[in-house]
């Protein structure tokens, strides 16, 4: 849902408004409210932050974020799944993970819900590419595809049960397969 407020916000003021549930996002002066999360979108998104953080967070070689403000280059947007390499996590003065991120993620990742934009999601996935994101995925629950983003590539598209997802390069221990996936839609 887009929101159009009486006069056009900057980035600034739009950060200094309330937090909204579900999260608003702010591209090009425009304000959009993401849709409420449902089933299929909250449990895919817990089952991948759970298994990529199962293989990456102990050796603090990187850490998945659901839900993550990622504010830079005049957009703050909120990623389904923000993936940070472990030492760009920005860190506060008492050498905490810091509330606010600055930066785009090293992985990003959007679980289409329904009535949601494709065209929407896929600007946000191509914005973070630009600003120096590895790869991004987008993830269609009804479609069970997967369609996977890395600059100056060709767009993948994933849709075949046994089909091996890519993953950026600091993720080389994370093996995920189509089937793998949409199997956290089983009851």
């Amino acid at each position: 849902m887009v929101q159009t407020p009486s006069k056009i916000l900057t980035l600034s003021e739009f950060l200094q408004l309330p937090e909204t549930k579900p999260a608003s996002e702010y591209m090009n002066g425009q304000i959009t409210q993401k849709p409420m999360p449902q089933g299929k979108h909250s449990r895919i998104q817990g089952g991948l932050v759970s298994a990529i953080n199962a293989a990456v967070e102990l050796k603090k070689t990187a850490c998945a974020f659901p839900e993550l403000r990622c504010t830079f280059v005049e957009r703050s947007t909120v990623p389904d799944i923000a993936v940070f390499v472990w030492n760009r996590i920005p860190s506060d003065e008492n050498g905490e993970i810091s509330n606010t991120f600055c930066l785009a993620p090293d992985w990003t990742v959007e679980i289409l819900s329904p009535g949601q934009s494709h065209t929407k999601v896929t600007k946000n996935i191509l914005h973070c590419l630009k600003h120096g994101t590895q790869m991004g995925w987008l993830i269609d629950p009804f479609e069970k595809t997967v369609f996977a983003y890395r600059l100056k590539r060709e767009t993948e598209v994933f849709d075949e049960p046994d089909s091996a997802l890519p993953i950026p390069s600091f993720m080389e221990d994370f093996q995920l397969t189509i089937k793998d996936l949409f199997a956290w839609l089983q009851k």
